[in-house]
This record gives C-alpha cells, structure tokens and sequence, in this order.
C-alpha cells in the first residue's frame, strides 16, 4: 500500500493533508525518514508520524461531538490553547476532524479514522451541506437575503450561494439559519461580513446527514447506525 493511502487508512488525516506530513520529513517506516509520496508500506513495517507509531485499524471509529467555541479543531496548538484532542476519549484510537469549525466557532465536528470517507466528505467539490444557527449585528435586509442566495464576492473567491431562513429578528439583532456547500476559511462569517452583519455568535447545527440536536458542548456520542449509513452513502455517491 502506498504511504500516503496508509496514512490516510489509519485516520492521520485527508489525503493531501498527509501528503504535506510526508514532504516535511514528518514521516518514517521502519525508523527511516521518507519524502517520496510513492513510498510502498509493506504488510508488517512500522510507521511512524512525529515519532509516535500509527496503525491501520481494521475497524472503523467515528465520533461526533459539540466543539465549543474556544477550542482548536487541530490535534495540537503551539500556543497552548485547548484542542479538540480533550474532546475525545482516551481510550481511543487516534481519530481526527473531517473538516473543521473556526475556533470562534461551536457546533457539530465529526472525527474518524476513515481516511477516504474523511477525504470525501471534506473535499469542496463533492459539496457535502453545512448548515449554521448565527446570531448576527442589525436587521437582514431582503437585498441581503438575495445576495446571500445568489452568492458574494470575497477576496480570493466567490462563494456559491446559499440557503438562508430568518429564525428571529429584532432592529439591531438577526437570527439565521445558513446553510453552505463549500468550506473555505470563515466563509460563513465572511459572507455575513460582505453584506453588513457581522456574526456575533456562530454554531454549526448540521453537518450532512449529522445534526447537533441536543448534545452538550464539549460532549460526544457515536453516530447512530441509520447516521452512519447516511455518511457512507455521500461518500459512496460523491465517488461514483
């Protein structure tokens, strides 16, 4: 099996993610240092990221938790501020964010050790939906609401259009739902940014076929049976 797939297996992270792990030095099979992404891994080598020993899991591990805002969506931060490793169990394998939440940001994050489901459903163009609860500065005006559902223009991009519905509104406070297909940084907040609102709170309700529901910030729980099927079928679909 090829390195980068091997990582990606054992739930380091996407595909391009571990490619740069690899390019870097960060990487080695059998207490060699490797940077050829071409690098085969034969049955029984050991490999190693930062020193620390990675497997290929024959069972899969997907966890779902609330990310408080104030946390990190990294396995580590050189500032020392809180991660999204201190939501996950300690008994369990190393898992990772498919995708990830601003650090202002709360709301539901989903980690795996399912390194080309993971791929999929973080990848742009397989448009998997992101809906957001966001508490926003003024009253949402209807030219907003159609620039919004037609798309805006930001700096290096324009972003697709989205779907808003208006919960709740006041003359200095909107509340929203808005839901994106594409991810890019701050991109929700940006957005609201570009026509004049700026997000005064932002919480991820639902990632594709996963909603927050009730979970607590800061907690877990594992997707339900009919939840994992609904992942694996986008996956399956994105790919076909």
């Amino acid at each position: 099996m090829r390195l980068n797939k091997y990582l990606a297996h054992a739930g380091v992270g996407a595909r391009r993610a571990v490619e740069e792990l690899i390019v870097a030095g960060r990487v080695r099979v059998n207490g060699k240092t490797v940077r050829e992404l071409a690098t085969d891994v034969a049955a029984g080598s050991r490999v190693e990221v930062d020193n620390v020993p990675v497997r290929v899991a024959t069972r899969k591990t997907y966890w779902i938790v609330n990310k408080p805002a104030g946390v990190m969506t990294t396995m580590s931060d050189p500032q020392g501020r809180r991660t999204i490793v201190d939501l996950i169990p300690r008994d369990f394998p190393r898992i990772v964010p498919v995708g990830r939440l601003d650090y202002d940001t709360s709301g539901v994050l989903l980690l795996t050790d399912d390194g080309d489901l993971a791929n999929t459903l973080s990848h742009p163009r397989f448009g998997v939906d992101k809906t957001y609860r966001a508490v926003v500065r003024g009253r949402l005006l209807p030219s907003d609401m159609r620039e919004l559902l037609e798309g805006v223009r930001l700096d290096e991009f324009r972003a697709a259009g989205a779907k808003v519905r208006v919960v709740a509104s006041r003359a200095d406070v909107t509340v929203l739902d808005i839901t994106i297909h594409e991810g890019k940084n701050r991109q929700v907040r940006r957005m609201l940014e570009s026509v004049e609102h700026p997000v005064v709170t932002l919480t991820r309700t639902r990632f594709g076929p996963i909603a927050l529901g009730s979970l607590a910030p800061g907690q877990g729980r594992a997707p339900t049976a009919r939840e994992l099927a609904a992942l694996r079928a986008v996956g399956s679909a994105a790919t076909d």
